[in-house]
């Protein structure tokens, strides 16, 4: 009887046991669900380097080994056999945002222009120059311009950590800045595009207009507004896409090139019509419908090319604007002034700008006592 008794004890703490072990786990496993360590918000950015894992990160994309098997894959250069590797992955981990920045995607629409900048998180003073001229966010006719940074990471290890702390720093007092995390370099471009087309179909489906450029050019924003509010029929919900127009041409063949693309990348030998990558207007729609098409198009690693290959998929093309000069201004003599802001005072767009340069540039032109009857060439 004792025996019996002292089983049925031993079964009974065993069970309660178990359960006091089941609940301590259950308790774990919801606390860890739940548990989120709060970042830093301001103004409406986020950093999501600290939100769980389950929110914002997806698997690691695997390397497509399969590519080795292309003909001739061995002879290429290292950066395009990783292209090749890692051509089908177009998700990754997003490390800063700003979903507020149009106001929230039912109030976007009040923003007539979404300043779009390619932005490597080693170009500090790039951006610091872009805040305070052209990429400033205000009003200009009574309409909205905003601005967001678009970048991924660069270099590895402690280098790559103090990047994105620079970032971070410059996020809690901007919140301007869109951040993924992926190597940002030259043939990641295209990808750094259809992530921004992918936040922007979530956070600001309903921007009226959007410059799209690098953050080495002098965009005459002003201008650019007025150009886009005297469109006669389109407030930004028809097609619209300006600026350097380049066409009848295709790949570079030649291994030298920085723009080299071999055939294992890209068979064809002709190119649809493009606008050069270095900046661009486009409507909202026409940004839409980019983002929709990219969706069922090989990634190609020119940016400005694919966008021109999303575009003729939709039936529809880029226009050429004159106002627009990605390949540099034409100065009409070598002794003349190239930096004369009378030549800038009415362009939309001009590649390749030092920020000094381009400071005193936006200075210039808005000096109101500009005088450009003047003779160019002569001391102003």
């Amino acid at each position: 009887m004792m025996v019996s008794v002292m089983r049925t004890k031993a079964k009974t703490a065993l069970v309660l046991v178990v359960a006091l072990g089941l609940l301590i786990l259950h308790l774990y496993k919801d606390f860890s669900d739940k548990k989120t360590i709060q970042p830093h918000v301001s103004k409406g950015s986020r950093l999501l380097t600290q939100i769980p894992k389950s929110t914002y990160q997806w698997s690691l994309c695997k390397r497509k080994t399969a590519a080795a098997n292309i003909t001739g894959f061995s002879s290429l250069p290292h950066n395009l056999k990783d292209f090749l590797y890692y051509r089908h992955c177009r998700h990754f981990p997003m490390l800063l945002d700003v979903p507020d920045k149009c106001g929230g995607a039912g109030k976007s629409a009040d923003v007539f222009l979404l300043l779009v900048v390619k932005s490597s998180p080693l170009n500090y003073d790039r951006r610091e120059v872009l805040r305070k001229t052209w990429a400033m966010e205000r009003q200009h006719n009574g309409l909205w311009i905003r601005r967001i940074f678009i970048s991924g990471t660069t270099a590895e290890g402690h280098e790559k950590s103090r990047m994105n702390k620079l970032l971070e720093l410059e996020q809690r007092e901007y919140s301007d800045i869109l951040q993924w995390d992926f190597t940002d370099s030259f043939y990641n471009l295209t990808l750094k595009q259809i992530l921004f087309l992918e936040w922007m179909e979530r956070s600001c489906p309903d921007v009226r207009f959007l410059l799209n450029g690098d953050d080495d050019v002098f965009a005459h924003t002003d201008n650019m507004v007025e150009y886009l509010q005297n469109l006669k029929g389109n407030d930004g919900s028809k097609h619209l896409f300006i600026g350097h127009l380049i066409q009848g041409v295709g790949p570079i063949r030649s291994p030298g090139s920085k723009y080299f693309i071999p055939v294992q990348v890209q068979e064809s030998d002709s190119y649809p019509p493009y606008c050069g990558g270095g900046g661009f207007l486009l409507s909202g729609y026409t940004a839409s419908v980019i983002y929709n098409m990219s969706q069922s198009i090989t990634i190609l690693p020119i940016d400005d090319v694919y966008m021109g290959m999303c575009l003729a998929k939709a039936g529809l093309g880029p226009a050429s604007h004159v106002g627009v000069k990605t390949a540099g201004l034409q100065i009409p003599s070598k002794t003349l002034d190239a930096y004369d802001p009378c030549f800038y005072r009415d362009i939309l767009l001009v590649h390749r700008f030092l920020p000094a340069h381009l400071y005193h540039m936006w200075v210039r032109v808005h000096d109101p006592d500009l005088d450009c009857s003047i003779k160019p060439g002569k001391q102003r």
